[in-house]
């Protein structure tokens, strides 16, 4: 039986719009009853998650900034700060690129530079950072660093952001999370990782977990549950890692998939 489920949020629990299903509410109660617990596991920001499930921010497990930092109550079960020196290493780095905005994670909040303080960038930002403050250097954050993040507009990150940080592949993770982001954190930490965490916490194995996901960074996520599952738009090597297939997130897929989950078919 399935107690516990993970999903990722852009391209596979939100809809095209970055929006809940409509009928979200309604199939976590159900999911509730039935005793099975639910956790999103993203690339955004805690505060972020936050937001987007605030009726039930008292409830949810919330695996934040690709796994680098796990929330429950308001209580931090696991974070994984960013050597410093080396954060700000691969900032300036980043910054060098040109056409590429740059964002500093940290447990407190993300910083952007103000030379990167466009409505354009606000907007993109908005959909994953919701608490952030504009700093003149990276230097002057007082907060600890998990991610790194950068951002191509054109939607070209693989080609143009990926290559240069792969220079720091020996030291941080490396993962492509979308068309256009490019997220960089500690070798070690991921989705999965933080989901097996989870797992021994609660004292739930493998076999009574499943995983949604779409991207690069859901990856380790389908390797750390046994019943997981890849979008039908999903990129390719997410399709053949996962075990089985979940509509298109603009279908809903997730909740489909939660409808045959609730109907004892995983059981």
């Amino acid at each position: 039986m399935i107690r516990l489920i993970f999903s990722d949020m852009d391209g596979t629990l939100l809809d095209e719009n970055g929006k809940l299903p409509a009928g979200f509410g309604a199939m976590y109660e159900r999911l509730k009853e039935r005793g099975i617990r639910f956790a999103p596991a993203s690339g955004r920001q805690y505060a972020s998650l936050m937001q987007t499930f605030a009726a039930w921010r008292d409830e949810l497990i919330f695996v934040a900034e690709n796994g680098t930092m796990v929330m429950e109550h308001d209580r931090e079960l696991f974070s994984s700060p960013v050597d410093r020196a080396l954060a700000l290493d691969v900032m300036r780095t980043g910054e060098q690129i040109g056409g590429v905005r740059s964002v500093l994670c940290g447990k407190k909040q993300g910083y952007l530079h103000s030379a990167d303080d466009a409505p354009e960038f606000r907007a993109e930002l908005a959909k994953y950072v919701s608490q952030s403050a504009v700093v003149e250097d990276f230097a002057s954050v007082d907060d600890l660093p998990i991610k790194m993040s950068f951002c191509d507009f054109t939607g070209h990150a693989q080609e143009k952001i990926l290559p240069v940080m792969q220079a720091y592949a020996d030291r941080l993770q490396v993962s492509l999370s979308s068309t256009e982001w490019v997220d960089l954190y500690n070798l070690g930490v991921s989705k999965g990782v933080a989901a097996r965490q989870i797992q021994a916490r609660l004292g739930i194995a493998p076999d009574e977990c499943a995983a949604f996901g779409d991207y690069e960074n859901d990856l380790d996520l389908m390797d750390a549950v046994t019943h997981s599952f890849a979008m039908e738009n999903a990129i390719p090597a997410v399709k053949e890692r996962a075990r089985h297939m979940a509509p298109s997130n603009s279908a809903d897929g997730v909740m489909a998939v939660c409808e045959r989950i609730l109907a004892g078919e995983f059981d």
